[in-house]
């Protein structure tokens, strides 16, 4: 038995009411697989390619489009497309996922699983692969998380650590991109931007490897309660 929601956020529990309510968020997931070996848009594991980073939102990858953060600020033009991410050269190779999530969650951890070892088209392996997680593509620490650089050959989970300012800003994420439909009034989203920035010692692009990339978020109720006060009433 399986059920969807696109209304949001999920409430689930046992006791609606009282002293003993057990209510509690759904703990909510996106992730991407990204097969080096593939650069073909539309297809599992499709990696994206130089300035190109792809998204899972619509299933399989896509080229991604990185829009420029908009902090909240209403635009009757709708958003607009933001900074491309540094194309490949020699030493640094970018490549990267993003995300869209309701605007105000809670990101609770960004994991990535090294699955097999990045190497490029002269099977030199890459040195080391940094993460930075932001609202737009980002080249040093991101707006909620970095991950510490891994080395490639270290096949395994590596999670992102949080500094203070980057928890504050993952305990509700930013009201970033205006979503326009036709006939609708306008909503806002999250823009997740995973940016892992790639050394090695050629200009070459990966041709091998794969690794998945996995955030985990709560959708808060931004209509009832408060940073303080869990909500409670005949809302949910």
């Amino acid at each position: 038995m399986g059920r969807s929601t696109f209304e949001g956020p999920i409430l689930s529990g046992d006791q609606r009411f009282g002293p003993q309510r057990d209510v509690g968020y759904a703990l909510l997931s996106q992730y991407a697989t990204l097969d080096f070996s593939n650069t073909t848009p539309g297809t599992a594991g499709y990696s994206g390619s130089s300035q190109v980073f792809v998204t899972p939102n619509n299933i399989p990858n896509q080229a991604a489009t990185i829009y420029a953060p908009q902090a909240g600020s209403y635009s009757a033009a709708g958003p607009t497309v933001g900074t491309k991410p540094t194309a490949d050269a020699a030493g640094t190779i970018y490549r990267g996922v993003v995300f869209n999530i309701p605007a105000g969650s809670y990101l609770q951890s960004v994991d990535l699983d090294y699955m097999s070892t990045p190497t490029d088209a002269a099977t030199l392996t890459l040195s080391t692969i940094a993460c930075y997680v932001s609202n737009q593509f980002a080249t040093a620490s991101g707006v909620y998380a970095t991950v510490a650089s891994n080395t490639t050959s270290a096949i395994g989970r590596t999670t992102a650590s949080f500094s203070l300012g980057q928890y504050l800003n993952s305990q509700s994420t930013l009201q970033d991109v205006q979503n326009i439909q036709p006939g609708q009034q306008p909503t806002w989203f999250s823009q997740i931007v995973v940016t892992l920035a790639m050394s090695g010692n050629s200009a070459n692009a990966p041709t091998s490897g794969k690794l998945n990339v996995l955030v985990r978020y709560l959708q808060l109720d931004t209509n009832i309660g408060n940073a303080t006060t869990y909500p409670y009433g005949n809302f949910d």
